[in-house]
Protein backbone atom coordinates (compact mmCIF):
# COMPACT_ATOMS: atom_id res chain seq x y z
CA UNK A 1 0.00 0.00 0.00
CA UNK A 2 1.31 3.36 -1.13
CA UNK A 3 0.76 5.42 2.40
CA UNK A 4 3.12 8.57 2.80
CA UNK A 5 3.87 9.63 6.13
CA UNK A 6 5.55 12.78 6.70
CA UNK A 7 7.03 14.55 3.13
CA UNK A 8 8.65 17.93 4.27
CA UNK A 9 9.77 18.96 7.06
CA UNK A 10 6.94 22.19 8.29
CA UNK A 11 9.52 23.93 10.45
CA UNK A 12 13.67 24.72 10.20
CA UNK A 13 14.94 23.60 13.84
CA UNK A 14 17.90 25.55 13.42
CA UNK A 15 17.19 29.43 15.16
CA UNK A 16 13.48 28.22 16.43
CA UNK A 17 14.16 29.32 20.28
CA UNK A 18 16.16 31.81 19.60
CA UNK A 19 14.06 34.12 17.12
CA UNK A 20 11.02 34.78 18.27
CA UNK A 21 10.97 33.79 22.00
CA UNK A 22 10.41 36.28 24.84
CA UNK A 23 13.76 35.90 26.29
CA UNK A 24 15.29 38.83 24.65
CA UNK A 25 15.62 41.80 26.46
CA UNK A 26 19.53 42.71 26.38
CA UNK A 27 21.22 41.49 28.94
CA UNK A 28 23.61 44.76 29.46
CA UNK A 29 21.51 47.47 30.94
CA UNK A 30 22.80 51.24 31.84
CA UNK A 31 22.03 53.73 34.82
CA UNK A 32 20.62 56.46 32.58
CA UNK A 33 20.04 60.38 33.95
CA UNK A 34 16.78 60.77 34.38
CA UNK A 35 15.01 63.25 32.33
CA UNK A 36 14.63 66.79 33.99
CA UNK A 37 11.74 67.70 31.74
CA UNK A 38 9.51 64.54 31.73
CA UNK A 39 7.06 64.74 28.41
CA UNK A 40 3.62 64.82 29.69
CA UNK A 41 0.89 62.72 28.12
CA UNK A 42 -1.95 64.43 26.64
CA UNK A 43 -4.67 63.04 25.26
CA UNK A 44 -5.87 65.95 22.52
CA UNK A 45 -9.13 66.46 21.61
CA UNK A 46 -10.07 63.11 22.58
CA UNK A 47 -11.54 61.90 26.09
CA UNK A 48 -9.90 58.60 26.84
CA UNK A 49 -11.78 57.60 29.97
CA UNK A 50 -14.23 55.53 29.39
CA UNK A 51 -12.78 53.14 26.30
CA UNK A 52 -14.82 50.46 24.61
CA UNK A 53 -13.79 48.17 22.19
CA UNK A 54 -16.17 46.28 19.67
CA UNK A 55 -14.86 43.69 17.06
CA UNK A 56 -13.92 39.93 16.45
CA UNK A 57 -11.25 37.41 17.90
CA UNK A 58 -8.39 40.11 16.49
CA UNK A 59 -10.17 42.47 19.47
CA UNK A 60 -10.52 39.87 21.73
CA UNK A 61 -6.53 38.96 22.31
CA UNK A 62 -7.03 35.67 20.23
CA UNK A 63 -3.61 33.58 19.62
CA UNK A 64 -2.48 29.79 19.16
CA UNK A 65 -5.71 29.54 17.98
CA UNK A 66 -7.74 29.64 21.28
CA UNK A 67 -8.65 32.29 23.94
CA UNK A 68 -6.81 32.67 27.44
CA UNK A 69 -5.78 34.99 30.06
CA UNK A 70 -2.80 35.85 28.73
CA UNK A 71 -3.60 36.34 25.30
CA UNK A 72 -6.17 38.33 26.41
CA UNK A 73 -3.84 40.71 28.31
CA UNK A 74 -2.42 40.90 25.28
CA UNK A 75 -4.99 41.93 23.11
CA UNK A 76 -4.23 45.57 21.44
CA UNK A 77 -7.26 47.29 23.20
CA UNK A 78 -5.55 46.66 26.36
CA UNK A 79 -2.15 47.70 25.05
CA UNK A 80 -4.22 50.82 24.30
CA UNK A 81 -6.09 51.04 27.74
CA UNK A 82 -2.87 51.16 29.29
CA UNK A 83 -1.81 54.12 27.17
CA UNK A 84 -4.96 55.95 27.57
CA UNK A 85 -4.47 55.48 31.16
CA UNK A 86 -1.57 57.63 30.88
CA UNK A 87 -3.90 60.23 29.30
CA UNK A 88 -7.02 60.11 31.75
CA UNK A 89 -7.91 56.81 30.70
CA UNK A 90 -9.89 54.51 33.40
CA UNK A 91 -10.43 50.89 33.97
CA UNK A 92 -10.60 48.71 31.15
CA UNK A 93 -12.00 45.62 32.02
CA UNK A 94 -11.73 42.20 30.37
CA UNK A 95 -14.23 39.12 30.25
CA UNK A 96 -11.21 37.25 31.42
CA UNK A 97 -11.42 33.55 30.61
CA UNK A 98 -10.99 31.36 33.43
CA UNK A 99 -7.15 29.67 32.14
CA UNK A 100 -4.24 29.46 30.50
CA UNK A 101 -5.37 26.63 28.64
CA UNK A 102 -8.60 28.01 26.46
CA UNK A 103 -10.24 25.25 26.33
CA UNK A 104 -14.31 25.74 27.17
CA UNK A 105 -17.33 23.97 27.87
CA UNK A 106 -20.67 24.22 27.41
CA UNK A 107 -22.01 21.73 30.90
CA UNK A 108 -19.31 19.84 30.58
CA UNK A 109 -19.20 19.49 26.79
CA UNK A 110 -16.47 20.99 25.06
CA UNK A 111 -17.35 24.35 22.87
CA UNK A 112 -13.80 25.57 22.22
CA UNK A 113 -10.11 23.69 22.33
CA UNK A 114 -7.35 24.46 24.25
CA UNK A 115 -4.41 26.29 22.39
CA UNK A 116 -1.65 25.28 20.31
CA UNK A 117 2.04 25.27 21.92
CA UNK A 118 4.88 23.95 19.73
CA UNK A 119 6.32 20.55 20.49
CA UNK A 120 9.18 18.52 19.49
CA UNK A 121 8.86 15.50 16.84
CA UNK A 122 11.62 13.22 15.20
CA UNK A 123 9.54 14.97 11.74
CA UNK A 124 10.45 18.51 13.20
CA UNK A 125 8.72 21.04 15.66
CA UNK A 126 4.56 20.64 15.34
CA UNK A 127 1.95 23.20 16.27
CA UNK A 128 0.14 20.74 19.02
CA UNK A 129 -3.07 21.46 21.47
CA UNK A 130 -1.70 21.86 24.76
CA UNK A 131 -2.72 18.82 27.27
CA UNK A 132 -5.17 18.84 30.09
CA UNK A 133 -8.91 20.58 30.97
CA UNK A 134 -10.07 24.12 30.53
CA UNK A 135 -11.57 25.45 33.53
CA UNK A 136 -14.18 27.76 31.74
CA UNK A 137 -17.13 26.58 31.90
CA UNK A 138 -19.55 28.90 29.19
CA UNK A 139 -23.16 28.94 31.44
CA UNK A 140 -20.70 30.16 34.75
CA UNK A 141 -21.98 33.63 33.84
CA UNK A 142 -20.04 36.56 34.27
CA UNK A 143 -20.40 40.18 35.84
CA UNK A 144 -19.47 43.28 34.34
CA UNK A 145 -18.93 45.99 33.54
CA UNK A 146 -16.60 44.96 30.91
CA UNK A 147 -14.70 47.31 28.10
CA UNK A 148 -13.54 44.86 25.70
CA UNK A 149 -16.14 43.44 23.51
CA UNK A 150 -14.07 41.36 21.05
CA UNK A 151 -16.14 38.26 20.51
CA UNK A 152 -14.18 35.49 18.37
CA UNK A 153 -16.07 34.02 15.77
CA UNK A 154 -18.02 36.78 15.23
CA UNK A 155 -19.13 37.85 11.51
CA UNK A 156 -20.16 42.00 11.18
CA UNK A 157 -23.99 41.50 10.72
CA UNK A 158 -23.12 39.07 13.98
CA UNK A 159 -22.29 41.77 16.74
CA UNK A 160 -26.33 43.25 16.37
CA UNK A 161 -28.08 39.86 16.46
CA UNK A 162 -30.21 39.17 19.56
CA UNK A 163 -29.19 36.62 21.45
CA UNK A 164 -26.36 36.05 20.26
CA UNK A 165 -24.96 35.74 23.65
CA UNK A 166 -27.37 33.05 24.72
CA UNK A 167 -26.35 30.20 26.58
CA UNK A 168 -29.61 28.26 25.43
CA UNK A 169 -28.35 29.25 21.87
CA UNK A 170 -24.61 27.98 22.17
CA UNK A 171 -25.96 24.20 22.15
CA UNK A 172 -28.09 24.81 19.23
CA UNK A 173 -25.74 26.72 17.26
CA UNK A 174 -27.11 30.24 17.19
CA UNK A 175 -25.45 31.86 19.81
CA UNK A 176 -21.80 32.80 20.38
CA UNK A 177 -20.10 30.53 23.48
CA UNK A 178 -17.51 33.59 24.04
CA UNK A 179 -20.10 36.28 24.00
CA UNK A 180 -22.38 34.05 26.24
CA UNK A 181 -20.17 33.94 29.03
CA UNK A 182 -20.50 38.00 29.83
CA UNK A 183 -23.56 38.47 27.76
CA UNK A 184 -26.45 41.08 29.67
CA UNK A 185 -29.63 38.81 29.03
CA UNK A 186 -30.37 35.97 26.77
CA UNK A 187 -31.72 38.41 24.27
CA UNK A 188 -28.66 40.83 24.02
CA UNK A 189 -26.94 41.87 21.36
CA UNK A 190 -22.80 42.55 21.48
CA UNK A 191 -23.69 45.91 19.92
CA UNK A 192 -26.38 46.78 22.88
CA UNK A 193 -24.20 45.24 25.62
CA UNK A 194 -21.41 47.78 24.11
CA UNK A 195 -23.38 50.62 23.71
CA UNK A 196 -24.74 50.23 26.86
CA UNK A 197 -20.96 50.99 29.04
CA UNK A 198 -21.51 54.62 27.57
CA UNK A 199 -18.23 54.59 26.01
CA UNK A 200 -16.16 58.07 25.47
CA UNK A 201 -13.87 56.62 23.15
CA UNK A 202 -14.30 53.43 21.34
CA UNK A 203 -12.57 51.21 18.59
CA UNK A 204 -13.83 49.09 16.36
CA UNK A 205 -12.18 46.63 13.94
CA UNK A 206 -15.07 44.26 12.65
CA UNK A 207 -15.48 42.61 9.03
CA UNK A 208 -11.95 39.71 9.02
CA UNK A 209 -14.69 36.67 9.64
CA UNK A 210 -16.91 38.05 6.34
CA UNK A 211 -13.98 37.26 4.31
CA UNK A 212 -11.61 34.93 6.69
CA UNK A 213 -13.98 31.70 7.36
CA UNK A 214 -14.84 31.54 3.75
CA UNK A 215 -10.56 31.76 2.77
CA UNK A 216 -9.39 29.44 6.03
CA UNK A 217 -11.80 26.40 5.24
CA UNK A 218 -10.44 26.35 1.55
CA UNK A 219 -13.14 28.84 -0.68
CA UNK A 220 -15.58 26.00 0.58
CA UNK A 221 -18.42 28.17 1.72
CA UNK A 222 -20.79 30.60 -1.27
CA UNK A 223 -19.64 34.12 -2.01
CA UNK A 224 -22.95 35.67 -1.70
CA UNK A 225 -22.45 38.96 -2.96
CA UNK A 226 -26.05 40.27 -3.92
CA UNK A 227 -27.90 38.27 -1.12
CA UNK A 228 -28.53 40.79 1.18
CA UNK A 229 -30.18 38.21 3.66
CA UNK A 230 -27.66 36.96 5.91
CA UNK A 231 -30.03 34.58 7.47
CA UNK A 232 -29.66 32.49 4.48
CA UNK A 233 -25.47 32.45 4.79
CA UNK A 234 -23.73 29.36 5.93
CA UNK A 235 -21.21 29.59 8.08
CA UNK A 236 -18.13 30.17 5.55
CA UNK A 237 -20.35 32.17 3.08
CA UNK A 238 -18.84 35.83 1.84
CA UNK A 239 -20.68 38.22 3.33
CA UNK A 240 -22.55 40.88 0.81
CA UNK A 241 -20.55 43.90 1.25
CA UNK A 242 -23.94 46.19 1.28
CA UNK A 243 -24.92 43.49 4.79
CA UNK A 244 -21.06 44.55 6.18
CA UNK A 245 -21.36 48.46 5.37
CA UNK A 246 -24.95 48.09 6.73
CA UNK A 247 -23.83 46.25 10.16
CA UNK A 248 -20.64 48.56 10.18
CA UNK A 249 -22.63 52.18 10.16
CA UNK A 250 -25.22 50.73 12.54
CA UNK A 251 -22.24 49.80 14.88
CA UNK A 252 -20.88 53.39 14.31
CA UNK A 253 -24.12 55.11 14.39
CA UNK A 254 -24.75 53.37 17.93
CA UNK A 255 -21.22 54.20 19.48
CA UNK A 256 -21.21 57.87 18.36
CA UNK A 257 -24.69 58.92 19.05
CA UNK A 258 -23.07 60.50 22.78
CA UNK A 259 -20.65 62.06 20.65
CA UNK A 260 -17.72 59.52 21.14
CA UNK A 261 -15.03 59.74 19.56
CA UNK A 262 -12.79 56.54 17.82
CA UNK A 263 -11.11 54.53 15.70
CA UNK A 264 -11.86 52.22 13.25
CA UNK A 265 -9.30 49.59 10.80
CA UNK A 266 -9.23 48.41 8.09
CA UNK A 267 -9.18 44.73 6.93
CA UNK A 268 -5.85 43.17 6.11
CA UNK A 269 -5.72 40.45 2.69
CA UNK A 270 -6.02 37.67 4.47
CA UNK A 271 -4.04 35.59 2.07
CA UNK A 272 -0.80 37.17 3.14
CA UNK A 273 -1.29 35.63 6.58
CA UNK A 274 1.04 32.45 7.58
CA UNK A 275 -1.96 30.22 7.05
CA UNK A 276 -1.44 30.29 3.58
CA UNK A 277 2.20 30.88 2.65
CA UNK A 278 3.87 28.33 4.94
CA UNK A 279 2.90 25.16 2.94
CA UNK A 280 4.22 25.10 -0.63
CA UNK A 281 2.29 23.40 -3.61
CA UNK A 282 5.04 21.28 -4.20
CA UNK A 283 5.92 19.92 -0.90
CA UNK A 284 6.68 16.22 -1.90
CA UNK A 285 10.36 15.52 -1.85
CA UNK A 286 12.00 12.90 -3.61
CA UNK A 287 14.13 11.92 -0.97
CA UNK A 288 11.65 11.46 1.49
CA UNK A 289 11.98 7.42 2.39
CA UNK A 290 8.28 7.17 2.32
CA UNK A 291 7.73 8.79 -0.89
CA UNK A 292 10.65 8.65 -2.71
CA UNK A 293 10.66 4.62 -3.92
CA UNK A 294 7.13 5.00 -4.81
CA UNK A 295 7.89 7.59 -7.13
CA UNK A 296 8.11 5.02 -10.60
CA UNK A 297 5.18 3.36 -9.96
CA UNK A 298 3.20 6.33 -9.42
CA UNK A 299 4.83 7.40 -12.59
CA UNK A 300 3.60 4.11 -14.15
CA UNK A 301 -0.04 4.45 -12.68
CA UNK A 302 -0.67 7.61 -14.35
CA UNK A 303 0.54 6.85 -17.56
CA UNK A 304 -2.57 5.93 -19.71
CA UNK A 305 -4.41 8.64 -18.10
CA UNK A 306 -1.88 11.49 -18.94
CA UNK A 307 -2.22 10.36 -22.74
CA UNK A 308 -5.94 10.60 -22.28
CA UNK A 309 -4.96 14.26 -21.13
CA UNK A 310 -2.73 15.36 -23.90
CA UNK A 311 -5.62 13.59 -26.54
CA UNK A 312 -8.44 16.22 -24.67
CA UNK A 313 -5.80 19.19 -24.97
CA UNK A 314 -5.42 19.63 -20.92
CA UNK A 315 -1.79 18.41 -20.72
CA UNK A 316 -1.38 20.96 -18.16
CA UNK A 317 -3.19 18.02 -15.99
CA UNK A 318 -0.85 15.55 -16.28
CA UNK A 319 0.53 13.93 -13.05
CA UNK A 320 4.35 13.18 -13.29
CA UNK A 321 6.26 12.81 -10.10
CA UNK A 322 9.85 14.00 -10.25
CA UNK A 323 12.60 12.05 -9.19
CA UNK A 324 14.81 15.15 -8.62
CA UNK A 325 12.85 17.91 -7.44
CA UNK A 326 10.53 18.38 -5.17
CA UNK A 327 6.79 17.70 -6.89
CA UNK A 328 3.10 19.06 -6.46
CA UNK A 329 0.48 17.27 -5.35
CA UNK A 330 -2.72 16.64 -6.86
CA UNK A 331 -5.84 18.61 -5.98
CA UNK A 332 -9.18 18.57 -7.10
CA UNK A 333 -10.21 22.24 -8.39
CA UNK A 334 -13.83 22.80 -8.63
CA UNK A 335 -13.96 25.47 -11.14
CA UNK A 336 -12.47 23.22 -13.68
CA UNK A 337 -14.26 21.43 -16.71
CA UNK A 338 -15.50 18.05 -15.45
CA UNK A 339 -14.03 15.87 -17.89
CA UNK A 340 -14.67 12.88 -16.07
CA UNK A 341 -16.87 10.91 -18.95
CA UNK A 342 -14.67 11.82 -21.47
CA UNK A 343 -11.68 10.14 -19.76
CA UNK A 344 -13.82 7.07 -18.98
CA UNK A 345 -14.79 6.86 -22.81
CA UNK A 346 -11.38 7.42 -23.91
CA UNK A 347 -9.86 4.96 -21.44
CA UNK A 348 -11.87 2.19 -22.38
CA UNK A 349 -11.82 2.73 -26.57
CA UNK A 350 -8.18 1.78 -25.43
CA UNK A 351 -9.04 -1.61 -24.12
CA UNK A 352 -9.27 -0.35 -20.21
CA UNK A 353 -12.58 -2.36 -18.05
CA UNK A 354 -15.33 -0.35 -17.43
CA UNK A 355 -14.89 -0.15 -13.98
CA UNK A 356 -11.74 1.13 -13.35
CA UNK A 357 -12.29 3.30 -16.83
CA UNK A 358 -15.31 4.92 -14.41
CA UNK A 359 -13.36 4.86 -11.24
CA UNK A 360 -10.09 6.53 -13.11
CA UNK A 361 -12.55 9.50 -14.93
CA UNK A 362 -14.57 10.07 -11.23
CA UNK A 363 -11.51 10.47 -9.59
CA UNK A 364 -9.07 12.88 -12.02
CA UNK A 365 -11.88 14.57 -13.76
CA UNK A 366 -11.49 17.61 -11.97
CA UNK A 367 -7.87 17.17 -10.68
CA UNK A 368 -4.84 19.21 -11.76
CA UNK A 369 -1.64 19.44 -9.94
CA UNK A 370 -1.46 22.26 -7.71
CA UNK A 371 0.70 25.17 -9.04
CA UNK A 372 2.11 28.67 -7.96
CA UNK A 373 -1.16 30.84 -8.08
CA UNK A 374 -2.50 28.14 -5.82
CA UNK A 375 -2.63 28.63 -1.84
CA UNK A 376 -2.69 25.34 0.51
CA UNK A 377 -4.25 25.89 4.30
CA UNK A 378 -1.54 25.33 7.01
CA UNK A 379 -3.48 22.71 8.18
CA UNK A 380 -3.11 20.88 4.78
CA UNK A 381 0.66 19.54 6.23
CA UNK A 382 -0.86 17.23 8.64
CA UNK A 383 -2.70 15.88 5.87
CA UNK A 384 -0.87 15.52 2.69
CA UNK A 385 0.57 11.71 2.16
CA UNK A 386 -1.67 10.33 4.37
CA UNK A 387 -4.27 7.75 3.83
CA UNK A 388 -7.99 9.53 3.56
CA UNK A 389 -10.37 7.44 5.40
CA UNK A 390 -13.50 8.92 3.90
CA UNK A 391 -11.61 8.16 0.66
CA UNK A 392 -10.75 4.20 1.48
CA UNK A 393 -14.57 3.66 2.77
CA UNK A 394 -15.68 4.93 -0.47
CA UNK A 395 -13.66 3.10 -2.69
CA UNK A 396 -13.75 0.05 -0.39
CA UNK A 397 -17.91 0.07 -0.03
CA UNK A 398 -19.16 2.07 -2.92
CA UNK A 399 -17.05 0.99 -6.04
CA UNK A 400 -16.01 -1.93 -4.34
CA UNK A 401 -12.48 -2.41 -4.54
CA UNK A 402 -9.88 -4.43 -2.39
CA UNK A 403 -8.55 -2.46 0.55
CA UNK A 404 -5.17 -2.84 -0.89
CA UNK A 405 -6.28 -1.33 -4.43
CA UNK A 406 -8.92 0.91 -2.44
CA UNK A 407 -5.51 2.51 -0.30
CA UNK A 408 -3.12 2.61 -2.94
CA UNK A 409 -5.85 5.19 -4.32
CA UNK A 410 -6.41 7.31 -1.41
CA UNK A 411 -3.47 8.57 -0.07
CA UNK A 412 -4.55 12.71 -0.22
CA UNK A 413 -2.68 15.03 -2.65
CA UNK A 414 -0.63 11.83 -4.32
CA UNK A 415 -3.64 9.08 -6.01
CA UNK A 416 -6.41 11.39 -3.95
CA UNK A 417 -6.75 14.53 -5.08
CA UNK A 418 -6.64 17.33 -2.07
CA UNK A 419 -10.04 18.70 -1.55
CA UNK A 420 -11.83 21.84 -1.83
CA UNK A 421 -10.95 22.73 1.95
CA UNK A 422 -7.28 22.26 1.95
CA UNK A 423 -6.17 25.01 -1.14
CA UNK A 424 -7.54 28.22 -1.89
CA UNK A 425 -7.31 28.25 -5.97
CA UNK A 426 -7.22 31.40 -7.80
CA UNK A 427 -10.82 31.44 -8.66
CA UNK A 428 -11.47 32.03 -5.14
CA UNK A 429 -8.77 34.19 -4.67
CA UNK A 430 -10.24 36.68 -6.66
CA UNK A 431 -13.76 36.08 -5.26
CA UNK A 432 -11.97 37.06 -1.49
CA UNK A 433 -10.17 39.76 -3.24
CA UNK A 434 -13.45 41.54 -4.91
CA UNK A 435 -15.31 41.17 -1.35
CA UNK A 436 -11.90 42.55 0.41
CA UNK A 437 -11.68 45.96 -2.03
CA UNK A 438 -15.29 46.22 -1.35
CA UNK A 439 -14.99 46.22 2.33
CA UNK A 440 -12.17 48.67 2.91
CA UNK A 441 -14.06 51.03 0.13
CA UNK A 442 -16.65 51.03 3.12
CA UNK A 443 -14.40 51.33 5.94
CA UNK A 444 -12.60 54.29 4.56
CA UNK A 445 -15.71 55.75 3.67
CA UNK A 446 -17.07 55.47 7.42
CA UNK A 447 -13.94 56.42 8.75
CA UNK A 448 -14.51 59.40 6.87
CA UNK A 449 -18.09 60.00 7.73
CA UNK A 450 -17.81 59.82 11.01
CA UNK A 451 -15.39 61.60 11.28
CA UNK A 452 -13.06 58.56 12.93
CA UNK A 453 -9.38 57.78 13.55
CA UNK A 454 -8.47 54.99 10.58
CA UNK A 455 -5.98 52.11 10.81
CA UNK A 456 -4.98 50.70 7.47
CA UNK A 457 -3.97 47.51 8.72
CA UNK A 458 -4.61 45.75 5.06
CA UNK A 459 -0.77 48.40 4.40
CA UNK A 460 0.79 47.36 7.91
CA UNK A 461 0.22 43.39 6.99
CA UNK A 462 1.51 44.09 3.85
CA UNK A 463 5.08 45.71 4.85
CA UNK A 464 5.00 42.92 7.61
CA UNK A 465 4.79 40.00 4.95
CA UNK A 466 7.26 42.01 2.27
CA UNK A 467 10.22 43.53 4.70
CA UNK A 468 9.24 42.92 7.97
CA UNK A 469 9.30 45.25 11.16
CA UNK A 470 12.61 46.19 12.87
CA UNK A 471 12.76 46.40 16.77
CA UNK A 472 14.41 48.00 19.29
CA UNK A 473 16.52 45.03 20.64
CA UNK A 474 18.10 44.76 16.85
CA UNK A 475 15.71 41.75 15.76
CA UNK A 476 13.26 42.03 12.83
CA UNK A 477 9.40 40.84 13.69
CA UNK A 478 8.11 39.14 10.04
CA UNK A 479 5.42 36.93 9.10
CA UNK A 480 7.19 34.00 8.77
CA UNK A 481 5.45 31.01 10.58
CA UNK A 482 6.27 30.38 14.14
CA UNK A 483 9.67 32.00 13.86
CA UNK A 484 8.91 35.23 12.27
CA UNK A 485 7.25 36.85 15.78
CA UNK A 486 5.02 38.46 14.15
CA UNK A 487 2.21 35.85 14.57
CA UNK A 488 0.67 32.99 16.83
CA UNK A 489 0.95 28.92 15.90
CA UNK A 490 -2.50 28.98 14.04
CA UNK A 491 -0.92 31.18 11.62
CA UNK A 492 -4.27 33.99 11.43
CA UNK A 493 -3.86 35.33 14.74
CA UNK A 494 -0.53 37.95 15.63
CA UNK A 495 1.07 36.82 18.85
CA UNK A 496 1.51 39.38 21.63
CA UNK A 497 4.56 40.83 19.09
CA UNK A 498 2.15 41.32 17.30
CA UNK A 499 -0.81 42.68 18.52
CA UNK A 500 1.82 44.96 20.01
CA UNK A 501 3.15 46.46 16.63
CA UNK A 502 -0.68 45.99 15.50
CA UNK A 503 -1.47 48.51 18.63
CA UNK A 504 0.92 51.11 17.86
CA UNK A 505 -0.67 51.46 14.35
CA UNK A 506 -3.53 52.89 16.26
CA UNK A 507 -1.67 54.83 18.51
CA UNK A 508 0.18 56.46 15.65
CA UNK A 509 -3.68 57.08 13.91
CA UNK A 510 -5.65 58.33 17.39
CA UNK A 511 -2.46 60.77 17.96
CA UNK A 512 -2.60 61.96 14.56
CA UNK A 513 -6.25 62.72 14.30
CA UNK A 514 -7.14 64.14 17.86
CA UNK A 515 -3.82 65.73 18.66
CA UNK A 516 -2.82 63.33 21.08
CA UNK A 517 1.12 61.85 22.14
CA UNK A 518 0.55 58.63 23.38
CA UNK A 519 3.97 57.10 23.39
CA UNK A 520 2.96 53.53 22.52
CA UNK A 521 4.77 50.49 23.53
CA UNK A 522 7.51 48.03 22.69
CA UNK A 523 7.05 45.01 20.80
CA UNK A 524 9.87 43.58 22.60
CA UNK A 525 8.61 43.47 25.47
CA UNK A 526 5.63 41.18 24.12
CA UNK A 527 6.77 37.52 23.34
CA UNK A 528 6.78 36.51 19.99
CA UNK A 529 6.02 33.21 20.48
CA UNK A 530 5.12 31.09 23.64
CA UNK A 531 7.89 28.38 24.91
CA UNK A 532 6.01 26.29 27.02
Amino acid sequence: MIQMKKYFALLPMVGLLFVACSDDDDANTTTTTPDPDPVVITSGTADFSNYVAIGNSLTAGFSDNALFIAGQEASFPNMLAQNFALAGGGDFNIPFMADNLGGATLQGNPVAGNRLILIFTPDGPAPTPKTGTGTTEISNKLSGPFNNFGIPGAKSYELLAPGYGSVVGVANGTANPYFARFSSEESATVLGDAAARGGTFFSVWAGANDILLYATNGGSGVDQTGNLDPATYGRNDITDPNVLAGALNGILQTLKVNGAEGVIANLPNVTDIPFFTTVPFAPLDPTSESFGPQIPALNAQFAGLNLVFQALNVPERQFVFSETAASAVIIKDEDLTDLSAQITGALMMNGVDSGTAQLTGFLYGQARPANANDLLVLPSSSIIGELNPDALDLLTNTFGLPAETAGQLSVNGITFPLEDQWVLTPQEQSAIETALTAYNQTIQGLATQYDLAFVDANSLLNELRATGFPQSNGSVVTATFATGGGFSLDGVHPSPRGYAILANAFVAAINEKYGSNLPGVDPVDFTGLYID
